[in-house]
């Protein structure tokens, strides 16, 4: 009896040990740069072309509410490579005057047999030669001390407020750089991709839609008819906000006119559709290479833009168009045409990149597998934070279900109702005090907003003795 008992108990570590291993996937993400996910057609859009967006849309699932961990290209780099928070690893703003030393998701899915390669800019806590992908490939390092504008009382004053309002235009080539990493990208697909035996992931940094909003003469013909103004302007009422006035003292943009305003809005449409076209060859040449069909492939981006909206430009805003990012994957273990309201961010992203491969990915990085969120999930918490330079301090984002809470530690906080006023025009924090204080606990479990303002401060005060600027 022992023995047949003992028989029984072996057969699901048996069948366990017959069973085919989960199949590993590769993974493709085309990362831009500053893309506002509003300005789509899988964002609905009106006019903006984006066709590509709309095809791997399609093919696959569109995360409607995606966010970066911090709205400035360093701090959400940095946090995607290393899958943990931008105040663990203090890397604030733009200024990279000292380095960290993070494994990067390259490192650690190359340590584990998946072919890890990086195209374009890296823009993260330490040089490209540091992070350990498998290739690295154009890396685009900013160049040491970086942004030095970091104090933040008394508040530093960007002094290229004009010349940047004067980045729009058409130009013969503006797209030298990106069509180079592009190309590197499509060369890799077809030669080298098709030879790897292990599965591997290709990322392809581009630099638009970033400004300067400087297209081919085609693109800012495209778009003569479409140089709008923002819907919500000045006389909305978080325009006022302190940190929203902050911000433009801090950029100088309070002097850009309304022909200027429309000419940069359509630069950026251009520049966007140019970066749909990049998708579309990287899409075509997947195809061509065999192996669409065991490739997960995704589209986002570091961060948004404000566009104008409230007088604001570019990012270091928690408002939505500068924390939202668009997210669209298509593949294994992602449904054609599925949309998921279910509030992501770029963590999840990384994620992503170890459940296709089959990697294990390390216990504390921040994160979900897109494959396994629900489609419409009003309990989980999102977290977002900006404390850079360009404010007066420290502020932190949290989105759960249809609530967005934003903690400033030296202003008003705001709560929005994004279902009802998806354009943030309304400030309830004072009208649902439950609901602020519920949020409040959420964003207490992630961090001590206090404690996180302060050591924000003490580093940008040693980031100042570093550049040799006396502290406050």
């Amino acid at each position: 009896m022992s023995s047949r008992r003992s028989f029984l108990q072996s057969l699901p570590a048996a069948a366990a040990a017959m069973a085919p291993a989960p199949r590993r996937h590769n993974v493709v993400l085309l990362l831009s740069d500053e893309h506002n996910p509003k300005f789509s057609q899988p964002y609905g859009h009106s006019f903006v072309e984006t066709p590509n967006m709309a095809r791997l849309a399609r093919r696959g699932t569109v995360f409607t509410d995606a966010y970066c961990p911090s709205p400035l290209c360093l701090p959400s780099r940095s946090a995607f490579l290393s899958g943990r928070r931008v105040f663990d690893i203090q890397t604030y703003g733009n200024c990279n005057v000292f380095s960290g030393d993070y494994p990067s998701y390259g490192k650690v899915l190359a340590g584990q047999g998946v072919h890890s390669v990086h195209i374009g800019k890296t823009d993260v806590y330490n040089h490209s030669s540091t992070l350990g992908f498998s290739e690295m490939l154009l890396a685009g390092d900013r160049a040491k001390p970086g942004d030095t504008f970091v104090s933040r009382s008394p508040l530093d004053v960007q002094t290229d407020g004009a010349h940047r309002g004067g980045g729009f235009g058409p130009r013969p080539d503006p797209f030298k750089s990106d069509n180079e990493k592009v190309e590197a990208a499509l060369n890799w697909l077809g030669k080298t991709a098709p030879g790897v035996t292990q599965p591997w992931t290709l990322t392809l940094n581009l630099l638009k839609p970033h400004f300067p909003h400087l297209v081919t003469p085609e693109l800012w013909e495209r778009y003569a008819g479409h140089a709008d103004l923002p819907q919500h302007g000045m006389e909305a009422e978080s325009a006022s906000h302190p940190y929203a006035q902050d911000l433009r003292r801090f950029f100088g943009t309070a002097g850009y006119g309304e022909q200027q305003i429309r000419d940069l809005r359509r630069g950026y449409y251009g520049c966007i559709t140019y970066v749909d076209q990049q998708l579309g060859r990287i899409m075509d040449a997947l195809e061509k290479s065999g192996q669409r069909e065991n490739t997960v492939i995704a589209y986002s981006s570091d961060h948004g833009e404000m566009l104008g909206k409230f007088g604001l430009w570019w990012k270091r805003s928690l408002y939505e168009d500068s924390v939202r990012v668009p997210m669209i994957v298509a593949g294994p273990g992602f449904e054609a045409g599925r949309r998921v309201r279910t509030p992501v961010d770029l963590h999840d992203l990384q994620a992503t990149f170890f459940a296709a491969t089959g990697a294990k990915r390390p216990a504390e990085w921040c994160g979900q597998p897109l494959q396994s969120i629900g489609a419409n999930d009003g309990q989980r918490v999102v977290f977002s934070e900006f404390q850079g330079g360009g404010t007066r301090a420290s502020a932190f984002l949290i989105r759960q279900g249809r609530w967005k809470f934003v903690y400033h530690c030296a202003a008003p906080h705001q709560l929005f109702d994004l279902e009802a006023d998806p354009e943030e025009l309304v400030n309830l924090a004072s009208k649902q005090a439950g609901v602020v204080r519920r949020l409040e606990q959420e964003l207490r479990r992630i961090c001590s907003p206090e404690r996180e303002n302060l050591r924000a401060e003490e580093y940008a005060q040693r980031q100042l003795v570093a550049l040799g600027r006396a502290p406050k």
